[in-house]
């Protein structure tokens, strides 16, 4: 990774309103943290924002990989040209350096999203597992590295947060991702359950799918329920890190309800998000 590059007001602008805009739920949980913090976590939410939406600017999977491989090459300090004009990279180098975030799960992470570029369902449960622990439980870790903070307590409830973060999203996302045709239930689960990719991409609620849902929505409230229960361990600086657990904790219990279509997308105001994440900062487990 170079050290010459040079950050910018306008940079931290840029990352800032490309988290606003696409990922308003985690640039909501910066409004609580001290400004030097937010920047970083800014940054570090902006590189994930650039590469979850590779997959949706692309229409073949070659390009995507191009473009994935620029970052890994930035990472790596290999990259040939566009890196000066990149504001996102200009303050992901800025926040790896000024918190000394480690590269190796930034690296991880770019590499787990190849498989979003391809239609190739998840198969099973650990695969899905070992996707979420690179991708959003690295993110907490990061996060929390940011916040001052790295203990083997940490990483471990960054892995429980990841999972129950993610598998969550997995069920949120259903709507979307059958209507592309692309699966993250893993096809192991819809199996076990007497179900299978073409119910799950005919979006038609069944018992056997319903069936396979619960058991991921079951899932997300052990990891849940371990994280959180891990949260009054951890140094109270860190815990603003783990913030999105809110917001998880408030999903998981509308895909809990019977009555919850899992095919009909839910849309939260922006609003009701930061109504929720202002209480649960000023509750026991994230404040201490």
């Amino acid at each position: 990774m170079s050290s010459d590059i040079r950050s910018t007001p306008s940079a931290a602008a840029f990352c800032a309103e490309l988290v606003r805009s696409h990922d308003f739920e985690r640039y909501a949980t910066t409004l609580f943290v001290d400004p030097v913090s937010r920047r970083a976590l800014l940054a570090l939410y902006a590189f994930n924002v650039e590469i979850v939406r590779v997959r949706e600017q692309v229409s073949q999977p070659l390009p995507g990989e191009i473009r994935l491989q620029w970052w890994s090459d930035m990472l790596a300090g290999t990259s040939h040209g566009g890196v000066e004009g990149n504001p996102v990279a200009a303050e992901l180098q800025l926040a790896i350096k000024a918190h000394a975030l480690p590269l190796a799960p930034l690296s991880r992470l770019i590499e787990e999203h190849h498989f979003d570029l391809y239609n190739d369902p998840m198969p099973t449960l650990p695969a899905l597992e070992a996707y979420l622990d690179d991708t959003g439980s690295a993110l907490f870790g990061l996060a929390a590295r940011i916040l001052g903070h790295r203990s083997d307590a940490i990483d471990h409830a960054a892995r429980h947060a990841g999972l129950a973060q993610g598998i969550t999203r997995v069920l949120a996302m259903l709507p979307f991702d059958s209507s592309r045709r692309q699966l993250f239930v893993p096809l192991q689960v819809l199996e076990r359950h007497g179900s299978g990719l073409e119910q799950a991409f005919a979006g038609v609620e069944t018992p056997t799918l319903r069936a396979a849902l619960d058991q991921l929505v079951a899932e997300a409230k052990g990891h849940l329920a371990t994280a959180l229960a891990l949260l009054p361990d951890l140094p109270a600086e860190a815990r603003p890190a783990f913030l999105p657990l809110a917001l998880t904790q408030r999903d998981l219990a509308r895909l809990s309800r019977a009555d919850t279509n899992p095919f009909v997308p839910v849309a939260r105001s922006r609003l009701a998000t930061l109504w929720t994440l202002w209480r649960a900062q000023r509750s026991k487990p994230f404040r201490g």
